[in-house]
């Protein structure tokens, strides 16, 4: 084992203790659940980044399949069904949901992949507004309570917040195995030389598709902690911003990087809920950083600071392995 691979271990071991340890270290219940929200977020924007950062596929739709299965969980709820029944239909629907999009996308790519992603999930949102005897339009519909797992009941903002981090580790662990799965570097390749793979034997659109389910996987996960966070549910949710900020998290954290959309979902929930309290125009201010992202550190925030760090670390040993002149004196 190297020295390399032992700091990782020792970082991510640091990471999750600090994430344990979080809810228990801050006083106020409103940051507690502004972390939930991070995390949450996080899972969707982790999702939303096998598309875009591992199959080049920018998806614009992905807030219809988050809006798919909150709003299933909360419909069944209403109607009396329990959290379990409720869940497992989220998923499954969500997945049937996410398999259409897949065969319809799918056929296009680059300007084309955008528009039909960004038309399926408009018309999601079309159905959650109008079909009101089904979503209740704008008024939405409300959850009254929250499920507890094993007897751990989730109502107080530090339960919920730990709930959704044993979540959000089994999330990042499993899109972690998925990235480094032959199914995840087959999925590179597809993105790097999609005609190339097509000649060496590999089904390019079955990757893809593939690769689009587990995407819809991870998107319903947040869905569905969504709709328990809130307790409620609206077509808000499933607007075009909603895809835009998911997108967002993952250009500006680093696409193609699994801690770059955890960064960027922190930066884009800390800014909404947080900066906007003491910043009126906090949309200028975040359109102002996403410029200064996009123009200073283009591959985003994570992969541009460990860019900016190892080029100060070589220059600091330039430095020191610089030799030193003496002027001779005559």
């Amino acid at each position: 084992m190297t020295s390399r691979s032992v700091g990782r271990r020792l970082a991510i071991t640091l990471a999750i203790l600090a994430l344990v340890a979080l809810p228990y270290a801050i006083k106020e219940v409103y940051y507690v659940n502004i972390a939930s929200q991070i995390l949450l977020y996080a899972i969707f924007a982790l999702g939303l980044n096998v598309l875009v950062g591992y199959a080049g596929l920018v998806s614009l739709g992905h807030a219809g399949l988050f809006g798919i299965a909150a709003y299933i969980v909360a419909y069944l709820l209403a109607l009396g069904h329990g959290h379990a029944l409720a869940i497992v239909a989220a998923l499954a629907g969500s997945l049937g949901a996410t398999a259409g999009f897949a065969a319809l996308s799918l056929r296009a790519t680059g300007i084309s992949f955008i528009m039909i992603t960004l038309a399926l999930g408009e018309i999601i949102w079309g159905l959650a507004y109008r079909w009101i005897s089904l979503t209740n339009g704008d008024n939405g519909i409300s959850v009254a309570t929250r499920p507890a797992p094993f007897g751990f009941a989730l109502g107080d903002a530090r339960a919920f917040y730990v709930a959704t981090l044993i979540v959000f580790l089994l999330a990042v662990a499993g899109a972690a195995i998925f990235v480094r799965s032959p199914l995840g570097a087959a999925l590179c390749g597809t993105r790097d030389q999609p005609r190339r793979m097509n000649a060496l034997g590999y089904h390019v659109w079955s990757i893809r598709f593939w690769a689009f389910m587990f995407s819809g996987l991870l998107t319903a996960v947040a869905g569905i902690l969504f709709v328990y966070y809130n307790e409620f549910i609206s077509p808000q949710a499933l607007a075009l911003t909603a895809s835009a900020e998911g997108l967002l998290m993952v250009i500006s954290g680093g696409a193609g990087t699994l801690l770059g959309p955890i960064v960027g979902a922190a930066l884009v929930v800390i800014v909404k809920n947080v900066v906007s309290a003491y910043v009126e125009r906090w949309n200028f201010m975040l359109g102002a950083i996403f410029v200064a992202i996009v123009v200073f550190m283009p591959e985003g925030l994570v992969p541009g600071a460990v860019r900016l760090a190892r080029s100060l670390w070589r220059a600091r040993g330039r430095r020191k392995t610089a030799p030193v002149v003496v002027e001779s004196q005559q």
